[in-house]
């Protein structure tokens, strides 16, 4: 796996150097207190991924669209429970967020996913692209040892277009009957309950595209992270939630809150008004990724 960084400006080259020293501060607090077996875990590698690994990355945030390519990581460590999001890595999380948009310190966006590296040879061994993609890539920014991650095994090509269709036949038809409860639930006013469904409409919409395309999608509830996710993969995806102000991002900031606080806090508040627009929203989502699904589906026909 490539090392190197030389296709990156020096100020990225700098932002990774900080990320990398946040991720392993924050991980060494959660894990101070480890006991037993857990005191052995660490982190044994962190992978760049995407379109600052590939090149083609996109940083154009006084543009209408304001689009500006994530940092996408792969941190791979020994223990499988070391991947526990809420124990050990959302303090991280956390704090790049801040330091990108609270404090400026960091000029891109940072999204992280972690997998033991069992987890990650297995997805090798199965033939998923997300992870063959990976290896093959990749930039090693930190490794603990030089091992090579396993050897991708890719499916044949029946194979892959029937798992395509699998998860394009189960995950679609899913975010189609949540809508319907969005539609049901804003009908009757019930408008905490709608926004709650038409975030899992949403959400379904987005592990969708991943999984038919990759083969893979985080087990992740935050939309927020999904859509950065899915968008690397199209452009079109892109265009389906407008950013160009305060107000539109304001609103899908409401229905990323509301797989939680729809539910659970008394705080939560969210119009009939502002569900139309963002059931509008959705709706296109459900759109382009019926789109995007089909042409994949579509290639993988082509290929046998």
């Amino acid at each position: 796996m490539r090392t190197d960084l030389d296709h990156l400006p020096p100020t990225k080259q700098r932002e990774l150097e900080r990320v990398l020293q946040i991720l392993f501060e924050e991980f060494g607090d959660a894990h101070s207190e480890a006991k037993g077996r857990r005191r052995l875990g660490r982190i044994v590698k962190i992978i760049l991924y995407g379109s600052h690994a590939r090149g083609g990355w996109v940083d154009e945030p006084h543009t209408a669209k304001g689009y500006v390519s994530d940092f996408d990581l792969l941190i791979i460590v020994n223990q499988k429970e070391l991947t526990e999001r809420d124990t050990y890595w959302a303090a991280a999380e956390q704090r790049l967020n801040a330091e990108y948009a609270v404090r400026g310190a960091l000029r891109t966006p940072v999204n992280f996913i972690v997998h033991s590296l069992q987890q990650v040879n297995q997805g090798l061994a199965h033939g998923r692209f997300f992870f063959m993609d990976i290896a093959r890539d990749g930039i090693a920014l930190y490794e603990a040892d030089d091992r090579e991650l396993a050897s991708p095994k890719p499916k044949s090509p029946a194979d892959t277009l029937a798992m395509a269709k699998e998860y394009f036949e189960e995950w679609y038809p899913s975010a189609g009957e949540f809508f319907d409860d969005f539609r049901a639930n804003l009908d009757r006013g019930r408008c905490k309950k709608a926004a709650f469904e038409l975030h899992q409409a949403a959400e379904r919409l987005y592990h969708c595209v991943l999984l038919v395309s990759t083969f893979y999608t985080p087990h992740n509830h935050n939309i927020g992270f999904l859509r950065t996710q899915a968008e690397r993969l199209d452009v079109r995806l892109r265009d389906v939630w407008p950013m160009a102000n305060r107000k539109e991002r304001g609103m899908f900031e409401k229905l990323k809150d509301a797989y939680v606080k729809a539910r659970y806090s008394k705080h939560y508040r969210i119009s009939e008004q502002e569900l139309s627009w963002l059931g509008e929203r959705v709706e296109e989502l459900g759109r382009v990724v019926h789109i995007v699904c089909s042409a994949k589906i579509a290639q993988l026909e082509q290929a046998l």
